[in-house]
């Protein structure tokens, strides 16, 4: 008897990359396929068609995503295909054959003006293209699909593709000194903690756990990026020079939200995952990065 297929998309991605090496311990139970752009090109809304009839997932991990935050900013129509249409998509293939959904959303969909962490429940008002196309997906999930699970998460990090780890130890290789921002406030999230937490919830909703809706997930405590750069070169043991600088000292084409710290109670409370400490889980990703 064939076992239930589990779709990734996304595969080369962090999140995808950190579920591929997870995979094989839930082999017992599931079968995985993981997808990249050649199987499954979320751009095409015939790929994504051909691609459910022909596979008849029982789940699907949507990991995929436009990341480029800065050039989501003029690449609009290519953002919102990636970030909105193709999620309403899936989440409607799902709801028609009773398949789990769960799609990764971003912090980026909040302003960033609050000052105590953001509920699941708050209202969404993005101030770049990419969190605006991220928040249009979220309601087209909800919207074809009640049952989906969304979960935004924030600061991904992990020994997998580029991302503010990385380029912090390369950069503290290469310079005396540098400069970071330390008005932005959030959590980093260890993209392997991530994918422990979403197979976790993959199990709980096979055991019978009724629970949906949008959730938030981040490793624990309350960081600017300066005070993760900080910690980076503690680690490595860096004798590079790190200074603060605020938003307006090094301007993006996107804004960012100068707080973004999300509140994480609902996904620990409803499916009992496990939430990390960012630095426990900073110490954990460094030596595998440096190898």
């Amino acid at each position: 008897m064939s076992k239930p297929l589990i779709v990734v998309t996304g595969k080369n991605g962090q999140l995808g990359s950190e579920l591929q090496l997870i995979a094989p311990s839930f082999d017992a139970q599931y079968d995985f396929l993981f997808a990249d752009r050649a199987v499954l090109d979320l751009s095409s809304n015939d790929s994504i068609d051909n691609f459910c009839a022909e596979h008849k997932p029982a789940v699907v991990i949507n990991c995929a995503a436009y990341t480029a935050v800065d050039k989501a900013e003029t690449d609009r129509d290519a953002a919102f295909q990636i970030n909105a249409v193709a999620v309403g998509k899936l989440a409607a293939y799902c709801k028609a054959m009773g398949a789990l959904f769960i799609t990764v959303s971003t912090d980026y969909v909040f302003d960033g003006n609050g000052t105590s962490p953001y509920l699941p429940s708050d209202t969404t008002d993005p101030i770049n293209y990419y969190g605006a196309s991220k928040a249009e997906g979220e309601k087209l999930a909800v919207t074809n699909n009640p049952e989906s699970i969304i979960i935004r998460t924030s600061w991904v990090y992990s020994r997998f593709g580029n991302n503010f780890v990385k380029t912090m130890i390369r950069l503290m290789g290469e310079r005396p000194s540098l400069n970071v921002v330390g008005d932005q406030i959030g959590a980093p999230t260890y993209a392997a903690d991530l994918a422990v937490a979403i197979m976790h919830m993959v199990a709980q909703k096979a055991a019978g756990n009724a629970h949906s809706g949008i959730y938030h997930y981040s490793n624990s405590g309350a960081i600017s990026w300066y005070d993760f750069a900080v910690a980076i070169g503690e680690l490595i043991q860096s004798n590079c020079t790190v200074a603060k600088i605020g938003s307006e000292a090094f301007p993006t084409p996107a804004k960012r939200p100068h707080y973004s710290l999300m509140d994480c109670i609902s996904i620990i409370q409803d499916f009992g995952v496990d939430q990390p400490d960012w630095k426990e889980s900073l110490a954990v990703c460094i030596p595998l990065i440096q190898k």
